[in-house]
């Protein structure tokens, strides 16, 4: 879709995840790597378990769609060859320390003497300014100082990381996002942005309505795990409602409720109704869910019902309740593996998963696809991520016209 734009990507770890997404757009995304390769190269897990720069599976997934060059941003003939690339670029990403462009000289005021039109993007762990700005943040520091981790966690526990990186990922989505904006505004206007994005933010912005429950109640929202717990006056104190329920070979998501919507009344009957077919739960047979209501309920009461539907639910596969639930329109789904999502026949049939070939590998991997669908544009991969250097010459001696002599020199030089 975006296949006449050019990005450079000068990012680490940090920003990866936007040039993917561009590139997954269709822009020709170059990915700037020091020689010797970036140090995300060295992220696990790897192909076959091997650590290798040329087999991780993070650089494989996060770089997707680019081709790769090599270049010492640190030499003066370094800078004077991005200068030329970026004659040609629409785009620039990084995620240096603030200030660390301009003391190379190749701040957004100078990008813009070279190419008006130029785009910077700029990915830190909490913006260009304020007196966090020069902080280095790792994945768990970057959610933690963003807010996100005091919200995970069991009740009553203390704060749980959520496994896979958010922080990083967050900040080069919204990254991406800020791009498309400045490059709109570019076609309207003919002007250049500098799109300044604090993963901080990002990740403050995705706790939604968190922040309001402070500003409006000085409620500090904490993590509640496998339960739902409503705040409610004492003496009947908060309530605590099971949403994450034990099956015989895993877990399973109820929703436990009833009350004045008809949709979970009839949910909790049928569910009540399937055990006691089985011989179990008919203590709670003739309980009337419609006279359920959170805000009066006993805790000891809530227990009592929830008991005989745990019971019953460690007798069941996750694939029987599902298969039950759809049947009685009961609100329940099972909660799933990466093993049990690959071969979901959902994704299967919206062509989700999409098979990349790695012929150094002499294998296909298996990734994931684009979420959106557009009906003029079908998504798939056009290359697996970048070897070493892989497009040097492509790029150094097709596009800016050196010679296969120069790049030998530039080579010894330690430029390239």
């Amino acid at each position: 879709m975006l296949s006449s734009y050019q990005v450079l990507d000068l990012t680490d770890e940090k920003g990866f995840l936007c040039g993917k997404t561009l590139a997954d757009l269709g822009t020709d995304v170059i990915k700037v790597e020091k020689p010797g390769g970036d140090t995300g190269r060295n992220i696990g897990p790897f192909y076959k378990d091997i650590p290798h720069p040329e087999k991780s599976l993070f650089w494989f997934y996060t770089n997707l769609n680019k081709r790769g060059i090599t270049l010492n941003l640190e030499t003066k003939e370094g800078r004077e060859i991005l200068k030329k690339l970026l004659t040609k670029a629409d785009i620039v990403i990084e995620s240096f320390e603030p200030g660390y462009m301009d003391s190379l000289g190749l701040g957004y005021s100078e990008l813009e003497r070279i190419n008006p039109g130029i785009i910077m993007t700029s990915i830190t762990p909490f913006g260009q300014e304020g007196p966090y700005s020069h902080f280095k943040a790792t994945d768990i520091v970057g959610v933690s100082m963003g807010g996100m981790v005091r919200i995970y966690g069991e009740c009553g526990e203390s704060p749980c990381r959520i496994s896979l990186p958010q922080f990083y990922f967050l900040g080069s989505l919204h990254a991406a996002a800020g791009t498309m904006m400045a490059l709109y505004y570019r076609e309207l206007t003919g002007e250049g942005q500098w799109v300044d994005v604090s993963c901080q933010e990002a990740v403050a912005q995705s706790l939604m309505d968190v922040s309001s429950w402070w500003d409006l109640n000085k409620v500090n929202i904490k993590g509640t795990g496998a339960w739902v717990v409503s705040p409610r006056p004492k003496p009947l104190g908060d309530l605590h409602v099971r949403r994450v329920w034990e099956c015989k070979d895993g877990y399973v998501v109820f929703v436990f409720a009833g009350g004045a919507a008809p949709g979970m009344v009839a949910s909790s009957k049928a569910l009540v109704e399937l055990a006691n077919e089985n011989g179990m739960a008919l203590e709670i047979k003739d309980y009337d869910w419609s006279q359920w209501d959170a805000t009066s309920v006993t805790q000891e009461e809530a227990d009592r019902l929830m008991k005989p539907i745990a019971d019953f639910l460690k007798t069941r596969t996750k694939a029987e309740l599902f298969g039950e639930a759809l049947k009685r329109s009961i609100l329940l789904a099972p909660i799933q593996h990466v093993g049990e999502l690959v071969p979901s026949p959902q994704l299967k049939h919206r062509g989700f998963w999409v098979d990349v070939c790695h012929p150094e590998l002499e294998d296909t991997i298996t990734y994931p696809g684009y979420p959106i669908k557009v009906s003029s544009f079908t998504y798939h991969p056009q290359r697996r991520a970048p070897l070493i250097g892989e497009h040097n010459e492509e790029i150094y001696i097709g596009e800016l016209g050196l010679s296969k002599e120069d790049l030998t020199l530039l080579r010894a030089q330690g430029v390239i």
